[in-house]
């Protein structure tokens, strides 16, 4: 009986990556798992009542790290798993090696975020060469972030 107590030993009590939603509860501009990705939903349209049951409601969405566009079609009444998504402000320290060196706001780095090869990485890059302070807007979700966003410090951060 011994051996059987340490069974739950490596349960996670931190938040869950997703949520369920009902489908026709889910909006355009809101956020939705498909194919196992975290999607912002830019098309929604809800097919009428069949003669076979539920209304369809068919998604478009576009994986918010990849910008690659998705499509669902799900019944109505059926749940949908919601991403949690979380946007964090940081101050760019350092650019070392293809990552972003941040400064959390309680001070410490973070180190764990790769410069992106698009426009934003850019951005980022060049501004960062002309001397400018920067806050980054990381966006977080499934575990996984990426950079969606810089500007410039406001003086005297």
């Amino acid at each position: 009986m011994a051996e059987e107590e340490h069974v739950f030993e490596t349960a996670d009590a931190g938040s869950s990556l997703t949520y369920p939603m009902q489908c026709s509860a889910l909006r355009k501009n809101g956020f939705v798992v498909i194919k196992n990705r975290p999607c912002k939903i830019v098309d929604m349209s809800t097919s009428k009542t069949g003669k076979h049951g539920h209304a369809k409601v068919h998604l478009v969405a576009i994986d918010i790290f990849t910008s690659k566009k998705l499509e669902d079609l799900s019944p109505s009444t059926h749940n949908m798993e919601v991403p949690n998504v979380r946007r964090s402000e940081y101050q760019l320290i350092d650019i070392d090696d293809g990552f972003l060196s941040l400064m959390t706001p309680d001070g410490d780095t973070k180190d764990d975020v790769r410069v992106p090869e698009s426009e934003i990485g850019e951005q980022i890059q060049s501004q960062f060469d002309e001397g400018k302070d920067l806050l980054v807007t990381i966006i977080s979700a499934m575990g996984e972030e990426a950079p969606i966003a810089v500007k410039e410090a406001p003086k005297g951060l």
